[in-house]
């Protein structure tokens, strides 16, 4: 370890470079070499009075803990030295005896132990620099060490002193008292430690001492600042490159230097404060073109409905009004003689919905047809617009609530009363307009939305003539009704008569305007017309049972009715051949497409609904397989779930050896596993 004083001294206290070079001749089987530099401060002593001089009898280091211990002689002839005061101190550390371990060889406090401590703990921003020949040689620092005297032979004196008042009270203790007897001691082991419990003890202040503990030291070899071996190792601070040129890392010219060092003002931007993207203030609004003024008022409002009047008073003062008009027939429509933002305006092309991803085609089409019937009456109702346009709820309502209100009772009623005043001062402007709407409908009637053109009926009307309806058609349907049932037999679940007209189905269909009807009612252009008043199922309806139970073989009622919904669903916007099918209806239909009711013994505990527990299954099929439905469908009379070995069985016993594959075959059409059971689709929740 060498010792070299730097050229610049802190006035209060000694600075000294510690230069340590730890050899390593255990690691690795070979011999590594470690520079190791430590700027060391005295801050117990001032400046003036140095180290140089002083003998170092001994010094070691912790490298990973930056730890370093220096012993120095003391004069002890010394006029400023009390002998007495040494020897005293000598006695209590290491008392009266004399081995290898005493701390003061001489009887008497001849050396002083210095031990250091961290100054800082991040040196990264410190180095040692050397300037030399016009050059500066920067050394990067390990660490910044104070040097502070040690009294650990204070606490050594201490240790002595208990000892030997244990050892006097040890001996009068063993004169006095026999020797106790041997007694028997509980042994207890630790109980698991926990992650919070091991790292409160990794915390400790015991733990840290302990580690820092088992660190070793390393004995090093001091050489004063006058050795040559000082001199060797002073040499390495200095760049050992011939051309420096090649190793220097300023590689910024001067003016680039000059730059970094001094950068240019930079012109402080006052930053405006953001507003919401779709808000403007007048004074923007008025900078930009009159037809982007105009298609900003009008998608800026809240409604999207906004008098002529109205535009007029938000636009600056002295505005032309005919070229006010002229740019809002480019982004809005005349209704009720109010202007409504375009549905191309407010859903550009290649977009969608925000709430459901319907493509913007599909929105400006469903948006004009709401549009449109406002331009016939004053109110709407929600459920009929959705089930003519059949777009998801959340776009319906977003395009009623661009143009209306709700009212009680009332459906949706337009936002604004008819602008009776504009249509009278502007009437080519209304005609206009008028024109537009009729190519508008014509084109929604090209898509279905608008079958015939309506014709309005009132509720009184309706009622009457529904009555009638039922008082003519009530007799002979029930009387054919009692017909059916007396003719189909095999094992039907009866219920019994009603004189109350069937409850009907709750179709999403059943409340849309099918072709050629106005509010629900059917014309007699209507092709549902002929099936209200016959006397049985209609043949679409029966096409549909026919071919739904020759695809599924068993279906519950409660499964027919989704399907059927499904159904209807799925059919054109406004054509419907289909009226008022009820429940009764459709058990009859399907008794009529050779198919029967299994009467499934259900458990009491059973959770399902009625129409659950009405099981269907095709009975004629015209296939030899037909048999060995029926031979199930018998199983599941007397039994709510079989196994499969009993199907085997059974069909063995009635029709001999039967495929493997005809079994999974006649398992996979009618039924469902679940738990090494079989049940008959739709009896089980899945």
């Amino acid at each position: 370890m060498n010792a070299t004083p730097l050229l610049n001294r802190f006035p209060e206290f000694i600075l000294t470079l510690l230069i340590c070079t730890v050899i390593d001749r255990f690691k690795r089987h070979e011999s590594v070499i470690t520079f190791i530099v430590f700027p060391t401060q005295y801050p117990v002593r001032p400046s003036n009075m140095t180290y140089d001089d002083v003998n170092h009898l001994a010094a070691k280091i912790k490298p990973k803990q930056q730890r370093v211990e220096l012993e120095m002689a003391m004069n002890t002839t010394s006029p400023n030295y009390c002998r007495s005061k040494g020897e005293q101190i000598a006695l209590n550390v290491d008392g009266t005896t004399f081995d290898e371990t005493s701390t003061y060889s001489v009887k008497m406090m001849d050396k002083q132990t210095f031990s250091s401590i961290q100054a800082t703990t991040n040196t990264s921003r410190y180095a040692a620099a050397v300037f030399r020949k016009g050059e500066l040689h920067v050394t990067p620092l390990t660490g910044i060490l104070q040097m502070r005297p040690s009294f650990s032979y204070l606490d050594k004196a201490d240790n002595k002193t208990r000892e030997r008042e244990a050892a006097n009270e040890g001996g009068d203790s063993s004169q006095d008292e026999a020797e106790e007897e041997a007694k028997a001691i509980t042994v207890r082991f630790a109980r698991p430690e926990s992650e919070q419990a091991r790292q409160r003890r990794i915390q400790s202040y015991e733990f840290i001492q302990r580690k820092q503990a088992e660190e070793p030291w390393v004995h090093l070899h001091y050489h004063s600042v006058t050795d040559s071996r000082s001199e060797h190792e002073k040499q390495y601070l200095f760049c050992q490159s011939v051309d420096a040129s090649e190793n220097s890392e300023l590689v910024k010219t001067p003016k680039e230097y000059l730059a970094m060092l001094m950068p240019p003002l930079a012109e402080e931007k006052v930053a405006k404060p953001v507003g919401p993207s779709n808000v403007l203030s007048m004074a923007q609004l008025r900078t930009l073109p009159l037809g982007e003024q105009v298609k900003t008022l009008m998608k800026n409002d809240v409604n999207m409905v906004m008098p002529f009047a109205n535009l007029m008073g938000l636009l600056a003062s002295g505005t032309d009004s005919t070229a006010v008009m002229r740019c809002i027939q480019q982004v809005a429509l005349l209704v009720q003689g109010n202007w409504v933002v375009k549905s191309d305006v407010l859903y550009p092309k290649n977009t969608c919905s925000p709430h459901s991803g319907v493509p913007a085609e599909v929105l400006c089409r469903g948006r004009d047809f709401v549009m449109w019937r406002f331009t016939l009456e004053r109110s709407v109702m929600r459920k009929e617009i959705t089930s003519i346009i059949k777009l998801p709820p959340e776009d319906v309502k977003e395009f009623l609530e661009h143009v209306a209100k709700p009212r009680h009772n009332r459906g949706w009623e337009f936002l604004l009363p008819t602008d009776v005043d504009f249509v009278k001062k502007h009437p080519d402007v209304a005609h206009r307009q008028h024109m537009l709407w009729l190519g508008i409908q014509s084109k929604l009637n090209s898509t279905n939305l608008i079958a015939l053109k309506p014709v309005v009926v009132s509720g009184e009307q309706r009622l009457k003539m529904a009555q009638e309806r039922v008082h003519e058609n009530q007799s002979s349907l029930q009387k054919e009704l009692d017909a059916k049932r007396a003719g189909v037999g095999g094992q039907v679940k009866r219920e019994p008569a009603s004189d109350k007209e069937d409850e009907p189905m709750d179709t999403s269909s059943a409340s849309s305007l099918p072709n050629g009807s106005v509010n629900g009612y059917p014309s007699s252009t209507s092709p549902a017309f002929e099936h209200t008043n016959g006397n049985g199922p209609s043949p679409e309806l029966q096409d549909f049972v026919t071919k739904t139970f020759r695809k599924h073989f068993v279906l519950t009622l409660n499964e027919l009715k989704r399907r059927f919904n499904l159904h209807l669903a799925s059919m054109p916007a406004g054509w419907n051949v289909f009226h008022s099918v009820s429940d009764h209806m459709l058990q009859d239909t399907i008794l009529l497409c050779s198919c029967k009711q299994i009467m499934v013994p259900f458990p009491a505990q059973t959770t399902a609904a009625h129409d659950e527990q009405k099981v269907f299954g095709l009975w004629e099929s015209g296939e030899e397989f037909d048999k060995h439905r029926r031979l199930l469908y018998d199983l599941f009379t007397k039994n709510y779930r079989v196994r499969r070995n009993m199907v085997q069985v059974k069909l063995s016993q009635e029709f001999g050896e039967v495929p493997k594959a005809d079994v999974d075959r006649l398992l996979k059409e009618c039924c469902i596993s679940q738990a090494g059971m079989w049940y008959l689709k739709g009896t089980i929740q899945s």
